[in-house]
């Protein structure tokens, strides 16, 4: 019998040579996936190449893992995934790209073209109409059944995903198309030109006439700011104008923290409701005011509003505005020449602190100032001293420039309103469209976008579960992710929205893991700890190379809402 090696048949290049060709060619040097038999195309492709691949186990976490990659680094975050079940898991994660004007390039396999277009031939994974699950979720969707299609696909839905508003794509290519001999040349060069989105200018002349007329401005500034880099051009137009700056959640970072003018981010509180109610101009950028930034719909603006969205669905679609449909940096850029040039605004006005006290105000930065201690007395009266020791625990054990990813869960949304992330693009978390399990790869995301900076990821007990299989990712790339994880036993925030409604919780408590064990099963270093050394071994844990699990056993319990008139 003979023992040869069989030789490896010569490789011809085909159209999954196409996609990774365009995607290196567009600039794109990482990729994140999932393989599946309909892909192998794509995946045998990405050997010859020198992209760098990083493989999740759940195509959904793939995605999370690519959003916070393309949040991390402003740019497009590849995604490659197989027919069927591996594209329809992709959901959740493209739902939360769109809602965070996330660029995902989600690539997925299709049947043979034969089986396209509803002809039920009985394929693997055979969808009617896989491309009509994408529709309305992602900002564009796209096809190409010939080899020679592909360079062009690829770069059409490059470039939409990266115009204004960032958002996710789908492309998808048939099996036989990917398999199938290229006879085209190698893909050497290829151009994307994402659209500016700039303002008309008689739109930014009468804002900047609303704002410099104001006697009580105001400005809320939203994550279209942080998406468009647009941090210098926000505090120089509050500035000029002393205006008082509110961030949302998605906004974090947007604006210091400790400025005299900031407003933090408290929108879940009536005192800064009623502050931003009573501005006579309020300008709202990078915002579409929707239920967690308007205190679920309870905001009522009593002057004008300003809105700067580039988002056009969003443009006034929750409050009568003077809308300007614009990348927030290039609006508030030309906001900031226009003031600029007009005379400056009364240094001696008095600023009316309205219905947040009833007491006048000198300056809009005594405003925020009583504004602040308002806010805090509000807390500080309820007893949550365990709640604000854990996030202030973490705070100081988060290194000054680290990322922090945030899943939902209880301390998360103590975050959305009191955490300071110290720097612009830091905190990211799922409150776009709000599912679990983001946390955990979306800080593998992160760290991959910059390996040489730790990451913090924070989940509960229900949400670690979500991607508890991700451990494994984390450990075979050595990715310095630290998982904070608050082990409740159950889904404590649905305990609370549960209890305080019908008077119980149902399908709230967990069966759940030994997780520092689980962890450790993995080869990733875990410790149990405790409110008091939660700051000690957090800090520890990410100072360590590689990843790393801490498990916090608490009950935490949100502050009162004030949208429900408590």
């Amino acid at each position: 019998m003979s023992t040869t090696t069989p030789t490896p048949p010569q490789h011809r290049r085909n159209g999954g040579d196409l996609v990774v060709e365009s995607l290196a060619a567009l600039g794109a040097g990482t990729v994140f996936g999932l393989p599946g038999q309909h892909a192998l195309g794509v995946f045998d492709a990405l050997r010859r190449s020198a992209l760098r691949y990083v493989g999740l186990r759940v195509e959904n976490n793939a995605g999370f893992a690519a959003d916070a990659y393309a949040r991390a680094t402003h740019g497009v975050a590849p995604l490659l995934v197989s027919t069927g079940p591996g594209a329809l898991m992709t959901l959740a994660a493209l739902q939360e790209a769109a809602a965070g004007s996330a660029a995902v390039l989600a690539i997925g396999s299709q049947v043979p073209l034969a089986g396209m277009g509803g002809g039920r031939h009985g394929y693997l994974h055979e969808l009617t109409d896989q491309s009509a699950s994408f529709r309305g979720v992602v900002k564009s969707v796209h096809t190409a059944r010939t080899a020679s299609q592909i360079p062009s696909a690829v770069a059409a839905a490059w470039e939409s995903a990266l115009s204004t508003p960032h958002g996710p794509v789908w492309l998808e290519i048939p099996q036989d198309v990917l398999l199938a001999e290229a006879d085209v040349p190698p893909v050497t060069e290829l151009t994307a030109r994402p659209k500016e989105l700039l303002p008309r200018p008689e739109l930014i002349a009468a804002a900047a006439t609303r704002l410099t007329e104001a006697r009580r401005p105001v400005i809320l500034a939203g994550g279209g700011v942080v998406r468009a880099r647009a941090e210098a051009e926000l505090l120089a137009l509050a500035e000029q104008l002393g205006a008082p700056v509110a961030t949302t959640f998605g906004g974090k970072g947007a604006f210091p923290w400790e400025h005299p003018l900031s407003l933090q981010s408290w929108l879940e509180d009536r005192y800064t409701t009623t502050f931003l109610e009573d501005a006579d101009t309020l300008l709202v950028v990078g915002s579409g005011l929707g239920e967690l930034s308007s205190n679920y719909h309870t905001f009522r603006p009593l002057g004008r509003v300003v809105q700067i969205e580039a988002d056009l669905g969003k443009l006034e679609s929750n409050h009568a505005a003077l809308g300007i449909h614009a990348d927030a940096r290039a609006a508030l850029a030309a906001l900031v020449k226009e003031v600029g040039e007009r005379e400056p605004r009364d240094a001696g006005r008095t600023w009316d602190a309205g219905r947040t006290g009833g007491v006048g105000a000198p300056t809009p930065e005594a405003a925020v100032s009583d504004l602040l201690v308002r806010v805090r007395d509000r807390i500080a009266g309820q007893h949550l001293d365990l709640e604000q020791q854990v996030l202030a625990s973490v705070r100081e054990a988060l290194p000054d420039g680290a990322v922090s990813c945030w899943d939902m869960t209880i301390l998360a949304y103590w975050a959305w309103s009191a955490f300071d992330p110290r720097r612009t693009n830091a905190l990211h978390s799922a409150q776009g469209a709000g599912g679990l399990g983001y946390g955990f790869p979306a800080a593998l995301g992160a760290a991959v976008a910059d390996p040489e900076r730790p990451v913090l990821a924070v989940s509960g007990d229900g949400g670690a579960m979500y991607s508890i299989a991700e451990l494994a990712t984390a450990r075979q790339y050595d990715l310095p992710v630290t998982w904070l994880i608050v082990d409740d036993g159950g889904y404590g925030i649905l305990r609370e929205y549960m209890t305080d409604a019908f008077g119980a919780a149902t399908a709230t408590e967990l069966a759940r893991p030994d997780f520092v064990a689980l962890a450790e099963s993995f080869g990733v270093p875990a410790v149990r700890t405790d409110p008091e050394r939660l700051r000690t071994d957090l800090a520890a844990a990410l100072a360590a190379p590689g990843p790393s699990v801490v498990v916090l056993p608490a009950h935490l319990r949100m502050f009162a809402p004030t949208h429900q008139g408590s």
